[in-house]
């Protein structure tokens, strides 16, 4: 294990996919570069960002002793803007893009954290790339439910009438209207109702962890028991009582501790 007061976050800019992205890579100060070990890369949720993890890369980072890489999407946080309309595809082209960030990441040794959209990205990722040594979904989305469509019309209230608006400007800046009617719009379009990936987690050989909070208000357990039954290889599921949405913060002590189990289970 690393101290967290021993680790450094280094921000820069890379390419994935043709768009400029930002990044940020965080590791123990006094290490070597690590040649054999894995790194993690952490996918943010729709309308996430760097900034938005806080510091939970950090403390990962502390508990497993791994490096992390963590970086925005197209469109998010500082990265390129988004431009033109969205389609019904665009996990599975993220999923592409991140092909490239993991060849930065030591020859795609890599493990994936994936929160929302990022489990799902994660998930799509590791059924076509055998090299994943490990998944680990929170709040991830396998096929759509009636509660995550409520949810995310009540998130377009909050943002017409509320601060919701206000509140993610400040990790977006003038990115933040284009992404959010990007994820938004996407969501809620009737094509995007039958938009569904079960068939594709037969193809993740690597172990799995799906972490969901009972009372999350985009999806329900029916998400997790998918994702465990489907995968191709280990998984196994943690539903958290009294939890919704975000749980490495709204759990935070249970998750980083099953985060870290499950890592030091893959032998790293």
């Amino acid at each position: 294990m690393t101290d967290q007061r021993m680790l450094s976050r280094r921000y820069f800019e890379t390419r994935a996919s043709g768009h400029r992205l930002s990044a940020a890579y965080i590791a123990s100060v006094s290490a070597a570069p690590p040649q054999s070990r894995p790194t993690i890369i952490f996918l943010h949720e729709g309308l996430g960002s760097i900034a938005q993890w806080r510091d939970f890369p950090e403390r990962v980072c502390s508990a497993t002793g791994l490096p992390a890489f963590v970086y925005e999407r197209w469109g998010h946080g500082k990265s390129e803007p988004f431009t033109g309309k969205r389609g019904n595809d665009y996990l599975h082209k993220e999923a592409v893009a991140l092909a490239e960030i993991a060849d930065l990441c030591t020859g795609r040794d890599v493990i994936l954290i994936g929160h929302s959209d990022g489990g799902s990205i994660a998930l799509l990722y590791a059924s076509t790339d055998r090299s994943v040594r490990g998944v680990i979904t929170e709040a991830a989305h396998v096929f759509v439910e009636d509660v995550t469509v409520e949810g995310i019309r009540k998130a377009v209230s909050a943002y017409e009438e509320e601060n919701l608006r206000e509140k993610l400007a400040r990790f977006h800046g003038p990115n933040t209207d284009a992404v959010f009617r990007a994820w938004s719009d996407t969501w809620l379009s009737p094509e995007f109702r039958s938009w569904n990936i079960e068939s594709r987690l037969k193809g993740i050989a690597c172990p799995v962890l799906a972490i969901q909070g009972k009372d999350d208000e985009y999806g329900t357990p029916a998400q997790v028991e998918a994702i465990v039954k489907g995968a191709g290889g280990r998984a196994d599921a943690l539903l958290i009582e009294g939890c919704g949405h975000v749980p490495h913060f709204q759990a935070a002590g249970p998750v980083l501790s099953a985060i870290t189990r499950f890592i030091i289970s893959l032998k790293t």
